[in-house]
This record gives structure tokens, C-alpha cells and sequence, in this order.
């Protein structure tokens, strides 16, 4: 029988040509680490909690070194652990990483990739040295029709060696990546990348994120793991950057994360296969891109799969999953991230998976969001109205109205606003009535803020009684007192003329703009 061939293509497609964001390879080579800390924990080389991964980025050298103190790989099973690809012994749905391909990922972004070993109790250092650029230069050759199987690729790009070493207790497994491409600079960007990991690693929740003890409560309760590690870059320990403040696209606060809510997943025989959190907000808007915790992340082992807008097909708008903060850790082995971890294998699991995420999205998210921006909505329109039925009240005492046009022309606007919030009133009532638990919470927020920031003030200057309330069968004065009656140094028929600019001032601008301006001309006439 015939050797069957792979050729050079392969390389390209599991290095150049598998990942979209360069800097995917520091979740490859973190998520390696972190299986092997969790394997030198489990043998007793490491106490839980020692496991260390560091990454080290050098601008000027144009070199990345991402390093753990793991278990390493012992000399004798380098060169096959390394050498071969697609061969890992690793637990599909137990452990990180397992298809034995992720450690090539940073030959598409640098000149020379090299992983250097050691493992407690041998006195050897095992180094492999892959020339990159010789494979990608080899891989354009087999393109323009100079043949190369991925067999000679690889013999001709690595190279390995053993150095002694004294120091016999030293555990660790490094990759160096030398002279990073010019045109990947971005993995030299310390800011972009600490981005980056603080939502893609397995990390712990920055201290300042309050409920983040709520979190680890809930995970308890349920008996599982939030897998976190210590992760630091160029020094600086990575965290999750989630926070309890919303902003604008200004950076000024616009609303708070005010608590947390739990939904839990189970299949047909009751074993829990995935969870999520949800952060509490008054739900105003969709969350500004600003927030770079915006959205709900997918992950598996603590580690995110995708982007940010992972799971946004499964709600019924696009907008959806953007009004929204959370994770949804998936528990059940059958999860399975692809190759290129953007998301799950398909499966049974995967289908059950999409089918109840969906149905929570859209049958109770959807309605939070919806009915919270609506009872936000609600609540503007009673105040606006109660704001400027107290404005009219006062300028009916204070005799602020220019005319008898100027004061119909405001009460019938007044009449307009209060059906507005009575049909807001409504709605309100309605979307109490049938509010769930999670609405009902976003609603009590809403109502408790609403006296602190919403309430209109009475107008302290007013020394005799208000009017009633505004209603539709409110006379109408058969005389008003004109405005210009106070600016008693003009005449009679100067004050007419002032009262006909003010008209056409009412006219000519909205009723805000206009009454800045004529109190402006009223102070330097009096």
C-alpha cells in the first residue's frame, strides 16, 4: 500500500492559516501551561496556587518569552512530544488544549520559535529551534510548484539540543519567539495584549469588582471549579476587568452594575452541563463599546472561547447580547472547542447547548432588556411631563407668560405630555404585573434611584398657593397679566414692543432656548 503524502499545505493551514488574531497564540501557549500546572499540582511538584505563567515582551529586541514553572518535559520524551503533530496524550473535554497542534502557532509570526525544558530531578535542558522563516520561505516554494511534503518541511526547520545544568529542582517549559514580523507588531503592544488576556486567560476577577465573591459563591453551591491562574505580563499580575460602572462613549458614568443573577443549565438526566451571570443594570441602553466588559463571554475552563459576540446569534437581535455583561461557563465534556477555539465541536451537546441558551435569550433576556429600556423610557416621560407641568405652575404665578397665545400654546403642550405619561403609567403597570424574578430585581433598582436623580424640585421662589393640577378642564384665564408689566421704567407702548419681540423670540427658538434669552434681555432692561 502506498504512503499516503501530507503536504506543505498542512503547515500553512495549522500555522499562517488557522488563526485571524495574532494574538490568539498567548491563549495556545497559556492554555498548555495551565494544563501542565494543573498536572504539577495534581503529582505534588507544585502546592495550588504556585503555578506561575509569565510573559515577557521586549519592544526593542522584538522578542516574546511566555514561561510557566510547570511540570516541563523530560529529556527523554522531548523530541517525540515536540516533534510530532497532532499527537498529544491530553483528555479531549477534560483538559485545555489536546490536539497537539497549538504550540505551532507562533511559527506564522516571527523568524525563529524555540521551546526550552526542564523537569524536577534531571540535570539536563532539552531546547527545540524551529526556523520559521525557513518554513514559511519553504511553504511558498511548494506554492509555486517546487514540491515539499510537511515531513521535509519540518526535518528541515527543527533542530534540537541538550545543555547540563546544575540546578536539578528546576521545573519549567519556555517559548521564545525571536524577531517578531513587522507586520505583527501588535503582539509587542503591552496594552493591547494585557486587553486581551484580562477576558481571554483563565484568570481571577479584579479586586474592585465587588460581586465577584458572589460569583465564586454561586460556583461552590453548583460544586465546580472556576480554573484561575497567575498570569503575569512584562511583571503585572493579569485580572478580569470587570467593574460595577457604566460608561458613555465620553467616559462619564451613565449606570451601575448593581448586583448579580445566576441561571443554571441541566440536560434530561439533571447533571449540570453549563451556568451564567449576569450583571444587574437598570438596562438604559445597549452598553457603549467604551465598557470593554460589555457583552456575554462563552467560556470552557475558565478560558474564553471566540470574541465577544460569540453566543450573539442566539438572541433574536443583534443588538441583544450587547446590553448585556456575564459569562456562560461551559461545564459538560461534550462542549468540545474547535480547532480554533471560536467555538464548539458540532454534537448533540452542542444542539441541546444552542436550544436552551436561545430559549433563555430570547424568551427572558430579551424581555429584561426590552421592558427595561421601555420602563426607563416610561419613567422620562412622567418626569418630563411633571417638570413641565411644575414649570407652568410657577410661570402661572410668577406671570412669566408673555401673552394669552404664550400661555395656550404651553398648556395645550402640557396636555399632550400628561397623556404621554399616563399612557407610560400604563405601561409601567403592565410590565409589573408580569415581570419575572430577574425583571422584578431591575425594576425595584429603577424605582429606588428615581427620587435621587429624577424627581422634579419645587420651585423655591413660589410664595402664594400652586394651581391644581394640570387637566384638560382647566379655564382658561380670559386675561393675562403680560410679562413686560414688570419692566415698569418703559412705557406702555415700549412694553408692548418688548412683549412683541419676546413673541417672535417663542416663535423662533424651542421654549427652553427662548426663555434663557428673555430673561437675558429682561435683566438688562431692568
Amino acid at each position: 500500500m502506498a504512503e499516503y503524502v501530507f503536504g506543505a499545505n498542512i503547515l500553512e493551514n495549522l500555522t499562517t492559516g488557522m488563526y485571524q488574531d495574532s494574538k490568539v497564540i498567548y491563549r495556545e501557549y497559556i492554555q498548555n501551561s495551565c494544563d501542565q500546572i494543573d498536572k504539577a499540582v495534581q503529582t505534588g511538584i507544585l502546592n495550588p496556587g504556585e503555578g506561575k505563567v509569565e510573559i515577557w515582551l521586549d519592544f526593542k529586541k522584538r522578542s516574546v518569552c511566555i514561561e510557566d514553572n510547570a511540570t516541563g518535559i523530560s529529556a527523554a520524551l522531548f523530541e517525540k512530544t515536540l516533534g510530532n503533530i497532532a499527537d498529544s496524550d491530553k483528555k479531549v473535554g477534560e483538559d485545555k488544549g489536546f490536539r497537539g497542534i497549538g504550540r505551532l502557532c507562533g511559527l506564522a509570526y516571527c523568524r525563529e520559535l524555540i521551546f526550552t525544558s526542564s523537569v524536577k530531578g534531571e540535570d539536563v535542558i532539552s531546547i527545540m529551534y524551529c526556523d520559521a522563516m525557513k518554513m514559511r520561505n519553504l511553504i511558498d516554494e511548494h506554492v509555486r510548484g517546487k514540491k515539499h511534503t510537511a515531513s521535509d518541511i519540518l526535518h528541515a526547520i527543527n533542530r534540537f539540543e541538550t545543555q547540563k545544568t546544575d540546578d536539578i529542582d528546576s521545573h519549567y517549559f519556555r517559548v521564545d519567539l525571536v524577531e517578531i514580523n513587522n507586520e505583527n507588531t501588535d503582539l509587542l503592544d503591552f496594552q493591547q495584549i494585557k486587553d486581551y488576556l484580562s477576558f481571554v486567560a483563565p484568570v481571577p476577577y479584579q479586586n474592585s469588582f465587588y460581586y465577584r465573591s458572589d460569583i465564586y459563591k454561586h460556583a461552590n453551591e453548583l460544586g465546580v471549579q472556576i480554573d484561575e491562574y497567575v498570569i503575569a505580563l512584562n511583571g503585572e499580575q493579569i485580572f478580569k476587568k470587570y467593574m460595577t460602572i457604566l460608561k458613555e462613549s465620553s467616559g462619564n458614568k451613565y449606570d451601575d452594575i448593581f448586583g448579580v443573577y445566576f441561571k443554571d443549565f441541566f440536560d434530561e438526566n439533571d447533571e449540570l452541563y453549563a451556568w451564567m451571570w449576569i450583571g444587574l443594570s437598570k438596562f438604559q441602553k445597549n452598553i457603549p463599546k467604551i465598557n470593554q466588559m460589555r457583552s456575554l463571554r462563552l467560556r470552557k475552563g475558565n478560558i474564553q472561547i471566540g470574541s465577544e459576540d460569540a453566543l450573539q446569534k442566539l438572541f433574536k437581535e443583534d443588538r441583544g447580547n450587547s446590553y448585556y455583561i456575564g459569562e456562560v461557563f461551559a461545564i459538560s465534556k461534550e462542549l468540545i472547542p474547535n480547532s480554533q477555539r471560536d467555538y464548539f465541536n458540532e454534537n448533540t451537546a452542542r444542539a441541546a447547548f444552542e436550544c436552551d441558551l436561545r430559549k433563555y435569550f430570547n424568551e427572558e433576556l430579551y424581555k429584561v432588556y426590552y421592558n427595561g429600556s421601555a420602563f426607563n423610557s416610561a419613567y422620562k416621560k412622567i418626569d418630563t411631563f411633571e417638570k413641565k407641568e411644575s414649570d407652568f405652575q410657577e410661570k402661572e404665578v410668577k406671570g412669566l407668560f408673555i401673552d394669552k397665545e404664550h400661555r395656550e400654546s404651553e398648556y395645550k403642550a402640557i396636555l399632550e405630555l400628561k397623556n404621554e405619561a399616563d399612557t407610560a403609567q400604563a405601561k409601567i403597570e403592565k410590565i409589573k404585573n408580569s415581570a419575572s424574578d430577574l425583571m422584578s430585581k431591575v425594576i425595584d433598582r429603577i424605582e429606588a434611584d428615581r427620587p435621587q436623580e429624577l424627581q422634579p424640585k419645587p420651585a423655591k421662589s413660589i410664595e402664594q398657593p400652586v394651581p391644581d393640577k394640570i387637566t384638560p378642564e382647566q379655564p382658561v384665564p380670559d386675561k393675562i397679566t403680560p410679562r413686560t408689566v414688570k419692566l415698569t421704567t418703559y412705557s406702555r407702548g415700549e412694553q408692548k414692543l418688548i412683549s412683541k419681540i419676546f413673541g417672535i423670540i417663542l416663535k423662533a427658538t424651542d421654549s427652553d432656548t427662548a426663555e434663557r434669552i428673555i430673561s437675558m434681555i429682561e435683566n438688562e432692561l431692568q
